[in-house]
């Protein structure tokens, strides 16, 4: 049986490697939300000059999207590690569409009742993450990677597959993540209670508000 690979041990020996003599190299971020950002962003600010990129066309309803937008800039603008290092936020068109032709779940309805972390979730992480990617890769960004695998609900595995499934192009490479480890959603959970962010119930498309 294969060893279980610790991504987060991973991406501590590719930041080790940094030179702090030079430049923190540029990271695109994928985010979902202030919760999910808060804790990712203090331990990638230290190494990284970070962009948020939140696309989230998943979200429903539109209420709901633009809450978390929302709640996301006002985290941003008052947290010290995203402040003193300028960290700002990208923000894609909401289109529900996209997620519904990205996910088939239209088409293919027994992947509406499933469970968290199944196919669904799968094809969801995938998209989003591959629009990240290309933007990454048009704005000539040196690393890039998501805030998903910080929740307990995410599957990490399925993250990073993704993720080193796209190929590094003109040195855009992808930085392994599962940020829940070493207390991370722990202290997603603190940031969270201490700034007052509002924290979902639910992962965020139509199906996962009953399922």
């Amino acid at each position: 049986m294969a060893q279980k690979r610790n991504f987060q041990k991973e991406q501590e020996q590719i930041v080790s490697g940094f030179d702090p003599n030079k430049p923190k190299p540029s990271l695109l971020l994928h985010a979902c939300c202030g919760p999910c950002s808060s804790a990712v962003m203090e331990l990638l600010s230290r190494h990284f000059s970070i962009t948020i990129y939140y696309y989230n066309p998943n979200i429903h309803p539109q209420e709901e999207y633009f809450r978390r937008l929302n709640e996301l800039k006002k985290f941003v603008g008052q947290f010290p590690p995203a402040v003193e290092t300028n960290i700002c936020i990208v923000e894609e068109a909401y289109n529900p569409q996209e997620y519904f032709d990205a996910t088939r779940t239209k088409e293919e309805p027994q992947l509406q009742t499933e469970p968290e972390k199944g196919e669904r979730c799968r094809r969801c992480y995938e998209f989003r993450m591959k629009k990240a990617w290309d933007y990454a890769l048009k704005n000539r960004f040196d690393f890039f990677t998501t805030t998903l695998s910080i929740s307990p609900h995410k599957d990490s595995q399925k993250i990073n597959e993704i993720g080193e499934s796209l190929i590094p192009v003109n040195n855009l490479k992808y930085l392994p993540a599962d940020f829940k480890k070493n207390n991370g959603y722990l202290r997603s959970l603190q940031l969270s209670r201490e700034y007052g962010l509002y924290r979902q119930d639910y992962c965020g498309c139509i199906y996962s508000m009953t399922h």
